[in-house]
């Protein structure tokens, strides 16, 4: 494990999106190698999520990687090795896209912050399926699906049917990303005008398909930046239209960086997200499920997520930062 964190810290020396490839595709190499169990020494806990009803789930490991690490289903298998209990991959969309322009990952090593403006950069759904299919690991995987950056909002909700027929089949909980701020006017598909109408259908298109298939939960990945009468009203839908979970939160357009424009994460993120899910939390009580995700980077930090109400916790920013050490700190003082 010592030698897995000197080589994260190398990788902080990199460019941000060279790292972030790199350290992957390294990630996969030693896996396949077999010398990535050698590096993490002792297994702490097995990756268990068992679905025992539709409506009843049972976490044993509640620790999670959230989207955007694996935005194509590339690193299921390397990823699922360090111990998390489930993987969110995605954000995948129905076409390829690239993306924004370079450079558009930023990050802070003063105070331990990413800033993105990636815009949805994937491969495509099919892409995703097709890895899906070939993964070796049982982890539970969640997929985050949205819309391409040319479709209109009023248009989006085919986008997000298209996604959610590709992946339904092969998936452990859909999440619909309505809250990205790098994808132009994404986040309008939150308010009043096209809320209710795209849970309405995803939520049909939920019940057609669990004809069919295994019943897969939606969560709807909200902002940290909505004002609290209007995040009310989200879950407030939310419940009427019996989605599944809320994921809380994404990354935050409301900062002075001197990079620009982007969505921040990591430690800057802690309080405002604590903040959203606790508020999320008296809301929706225990009527819905809540996966918690920003600012996670410390043990103490993921206990601060469950003791708020969060049945799941992610991380991605702090993995970034502190690597797979964050993994067993947070599973040794998750398992005392």
């Amino acid at each position: 494990m010592f030698l897995l964190t000197i080589i994260t810290k190398i990788f902080h020396s990199l460019p941000e999106e060279i790292a972030h490839n790199l350290a992957l595709s390294g990630l996969k190499f030693v896996y396949s190698t077999g010398l990535l169990k050698i590096l993490l020494g002792k297994e702490i806990k097995k990756n268990q999520w068992q679905n025992k009803s539709s409506d009843k789930w049972i976490y044993k490991n509640k620790l999670g990687i959230a989207a955007g690490l694996d935005k194509d289903g590339e690193y299921i298998d390397c990823l699922a090795a360090l111990g998390v209990g489930f993987i969110e991959v995605g954000t995948v969309t129905p076409l390829e896209q690239p993306g924004n322009p370079k450079p558009r990952l930023f990050r802070n090593r003063a105070d331990k912050s990413l800033l993105n403006r990636l815009g949805f950069n994937n491969k495509g759904v099919e892409a995703l399926v097709k890895n899906l299919k070939k993964r070796k690991s049982t982890i539970p995987i969640g997929v985050s699906i949205g819309k391409n950056f040319d479709t209109p909002n009023e248009e989006a909700y085919r986008d997000y049917l298209f996604c959610l027929e590709k992946v339904y089949e092969y998936s452990s909980y859909i999440a619909i990303n309505i809250s990205s701020p790098n994808t132009k006017d994404l986040r309008e598909l939150s308010n009043n005008k096209f809320l209710g109408n795209l849970l309405r259908i995803i939520k049909d298109k939920q019940n057609e398909l669990s004809e069919s298939f295994e019943y897969v939960p939606i969560f709807i990945k909200v902002s940290p930046d909505e004002e609290l009468e209007a995040l009310e009203e989200i879950c407030k839908s939310i419940l009427d239209h019996k989605i599944d979970g809320i994921i809380a939160c994404n990354t935050t357009i409301i900062h002075n960086n001197k990079n620009g424009y982007g969505g921040l994460s990591g430690s800057p993120l802690r309080y405002k997200s604590n903040e959203k899910l606790s508020f999320i939390k008296k809301i929706v009580g225990d009527k819905t499920s809540i996966i918690a995700s920003g600012g996670v980077m410390s043990s103490s930090d993921y206990i601060e997520k469950i003791d708020a109400g969060a049945d799941l916790v992610q991380i991605y920013t702090g993995f970034i930062f502190e690597g797979p050490k964050l993994i067993q700190d947070i599973l040794i003082a998750d398992s005392s």
